[in-house]
């Protein structure tokens, strides 16, 4: 299975130029079983990134561009009058896929926004009070623009707790974007890229990825830190219990990419910000990672 995740890696890396760390990562999210907030300008790579990670894992992928019209029903799916046999027939909306992007997520309404809660944490859909279930695995990607707030709406708390990671593409250095055009004499697409795992392997890694051992000195380390974040004065809403599970989970997935069956501290003190800091409401107008990153360095590591 080691070898699935190299492969993998690999594949991503065929046409997101430079980014290993953001790979690395969105699989973690992957592999943990969560999802993943990008917060970035238009023109990154962000639909690329989710169009390849569909393609490498073989699984179906869908596009949801939020719009202020979008209504729930077009992103669960709705019930359709069938006159040939009398009876009302549901068409499956986008959110029945492996892969979804969901791209400028603030953009759609506060209404809209809430189709998605359930599905995120329960992998399936409700629509006229019958609830089916969403494929396995099912990932959502979630894009926003963090610059332009005109039009928008802002996702509610428990919107940005169903989210295991967020993180930021950020720009390309200078020799990043001479590569990305020097690849395009090569004229490598998404559709030239071969799937390299399937998603039954997918779910084999998930299952691997819980067993990696946490020592108990570990998981109170987990503890102190989210702990931490409901008790300073700095912060008004501190982590979540769903926060702390997502912590733990990540992490063992970030020790399986390793090539580890074990924990160490690192792995927590390199997650925590990335998991932590988007559930945070700091006071005063403060960075939610500024005041992370300042509650780490004042937990004892174990």
């Amino acid at each position: 299975m080691r070898e699935k995740i190299d492969v993998l890696t690999n594949n991503l890396a065929q046409t997101i130029v430079g980014k290993a760390e953001v790979i690395r990562l969105v699989l973690v999210a992957l592999l943990a079983g969560g999802h993943v907030l990008l917060e970035d300008v238009p023109g990154v790579g962000k639909t690329l990134l989710a169009k390849t990670l569909a393609r490498s894992i073989d699984g179906k992928f869908q596009r949801l561009q939020c719009t202020p019209d979008l209504l729930p029903t077009d992103i669960t799916g709705t019930n359709i009058w069938n006159p040939k046999n009398g009876e009302f027939t549901f068409l499956p909306g986008p959110i029945f896929a492996n892969i979804l992007l969901t791209d400028e997520i603030n953009r759609a309404t506060p209404r809209t926004q809430s189709a998605l809660l359930e599905v995120m944490e329960e992998h399936q859909v409700t629509v006229d009070g019958v609830s089916r279930s969403v494929p396995t695995p099912f990932f959502v990607i979630a894009t926003q623009n963090p610059i332009e707030y005109q039009g928008t709406f802002p996702l509610p708390e428990a919107q940005m707790d169903r989210f295991m990671v967020s993180l930021s593409l950020g720009y390309p250095s200078e020799t990043e974007e001479l590569q990305m055009l020097q690849r395009l004499q090569n004229d490598v697409t998404v559709d030239d890229l071969q799937s390299c795992i399937t998603l039954q392997e997918l779910e084999e890694l998930r299952r691997l990825c819980k067993k990696v051992k946490v020592d108990t000195s570990l998981q109170q380390y987990i503890l102190d830190i989210v702990r931490a974040t409901r008790q300073d004065e700095e912060i008004t809403l501190g982590v979540s219990p769903r926060g702390t599970i997502s912590l733990h989970r990540a992490t063992q997935a970030l020790a399986f990419l390793s090539g580890r069956d074990y924990l160490i501290p690192d792995d927590v003190k390199f997650m925590a910000p990335y998991v932590l800091s988007h559930r945070l409401i700091p006071t005063g107008g403060r960075r939610a990672k500024t005041v992370m990153e300042k509650l780490l360095r004042s937990v004892p590591i174990p």
